[in-house]
């Protein structure tokens, strides 16, 4: 394959000096933060400025995805632009990026000046039958580790056979191929180590269990892509906006396991030393937060957490709370949402879960006060009053908002300190400090500084 650096998988002590090298470092700790209409550029970067302040490092990145600009009428220069301001707004010298966000050949290009963090988005291409050949270079190149590799820290021992590995290699060495090939078009434009590279296969049915992260990062290798942060499909159930749905424990171990594999393969396949784990669709899965954030502090290892739309969220509950036009306008959507049900959530028919018969009534909700409004929407399950089908609804419906175009707009400005105030403290109470541990004095903060 035009490009692919083909590795010889061994012994990582006899290999280090071939290790993959990066210029531009990921930090130990990064947060994507989604802002759907690129008003709160500064409320957001205002949660990594308080959580500095209390000794916990966190690198902002900035990411919107083709399919959301085009939804909104954005441009890609439009993030950098928003990011740029708010870092010069804040004094922020701590390091900061603007994603990509789910890229593939066709929708790369329009990002290529503006982003230097590329999420290469291959879940489409998950299952396409490999070539014969290329399975069996990858199961010649994993034989120096061994059908058994000596991996430290997981919970029971790996088995990879070459039947294993080839089942594995046929649902996704086509999948990381693709990748290659994306990363060697941005390589081409951007240069080597100019940008950070993340591989997404979390957009599918089926969970990836730590044996087939391990392949996928040996073909990943293979294909001689730096990757820098990897997102796996995990076990149970991420929706959009509201909390994880599955079993805990089980989390927990499959995580902890990852971390492990990893870190194994970081040593023996010679990926970037900088390689985590990102946690994708990860807006408001309170329930795991706390064990990643122990498996963490135990790994000493990063993390990329990507929240999404919850700024989107945030806005809108801010808006109904403060009554009049902010509270006829949030209501609007809400009775538009219902109207237009399939067509909104059709494309994300597979990160959420919509009881139907729980979704109060146009006429209902066109009663409710301001306050009544937002609880809906915020999550707090502790609150009687907060409804997770509505703000799945409301999550996937922020097109209804581009829709109102100045009518959106002007609002946010008119209550910009109140909705600036929802943003802030959501990122840094719900997700900063739940999730992160303080950083080690000795870890590299750095990153892109505009």
């Amino acid at each position: 394959m035009p490009g692919a650096c083909r590795l010889s998988i061994g012994d990582g002590t006899k290999h280090t000096q071939h290790r993959m090298t990066i210029e531009m470092k990921l930090a130990q700790y990064s947060m994507g933060i989604g802002d759907r209409f690129g008003h709160q550029g500064q409320a957001q970067l205002a949660a990594f400025v308080r959580a500095a302040q209390q000794g916990l490092h966190v690198v902002p990145v900035w990411n919107k995805s083709n399919r959301e600009h085009l939804i909104v009428h954005s441009q890609p220069a439009a993030v950098r632009q928003e990011a740029d301001a708010a870092v010069q707004a804040l004094h922020w010298s701590a390091g900061y990026h603007v994603d990509a966000d789910h890229i593939g050949l066709k929708t790369v290009d329009r990002f290529l000046g503006v982003s230097d963090f590329f999420t290469i988005d291959v879940a489409d291409f998950i299952a396409e039958p490999a070539a014969a050949d290329a399975v069996d270079a990858l199961i010649a190149s994993m034989a120096a580790i061994g059908e058994r590799p000596a991996i430290a820290g997981l919970t029971q021992p790996l088995l990879l056979t070459p039947q294993r590995i080839a089942e594995i290699a046929g649902k996704y060495l086509v999948a990381v191929q693709e990748a290659g090939r994306v990363y060697r078009h941005i390589e081409k434009h951007k240069g080597r180590g100019n940008f950070i590279t993340e591989v997404s296969m979390d957009e599918t049915d089926r969970s990836q269990t730590p044996v087939d992260l391990l392949v996928i990062l040996a073909a990943l290798a293979q294909e001689g892509i730096p990757v820098q942060t990897i997102a796996p499909k995990f076990t149970g159930r991420f929706n959009k906006g509201v909390d994880y749905q599955g079993d805990l424990r089980q989390f927990e171990q499959e995580f902890n396991d990852d971390l492990a594999v990893v870190a194994f393969a970081v040593q023996h396949f010679r990926l970037p030393a900088d390689l985590k784990l990102s946690v994708h669709s990860g807006s408001d899965k309170f329930s795991i937060y706390e064990p990643i954030r122990r498996a963490l502090g135990l790994w000493h290892a990063g993390l990329h957490l990507k929240t999404a739309g919850t700024t989107w969220l945030e806005e809108i509950a801010a808006l109904a709370a403060a009554g009049d036009d902010g509270l006829s306008l949030a209501r609007d959507i809400y009775a538009a949402a219902l109207a237009r049900f399939d067509e909104l959530c059709g494309p994300y028919a597979s990160v959420i879960d919509i009881d139907r018969a729980a979704l109060p009534g146009g006429p209902q909700v066109q009663a409710w006060t301001g306050t009544r409004f937002a609880a809906a929407i915020r999550h707090d399950p502790a609150d009687s009053r907060y409804n997770p089908s509505l703000r799945q609804l409301l999550h996937v419906g922020y097109k209804l908002a581009a829709e109102a175009g100045e009518r959106y707009t002007r609002l946010l400005d008119k209550y910009a300190s109140a909705v600036g105030a929802e943003v802030t403290a959501n990122l840094f109470t719900r997700h900063l400090l739940r999730i992160f541990p303080a950083a080690e004095s000795h870890q590299d903060h750095g990153g892109h500084r505009g």
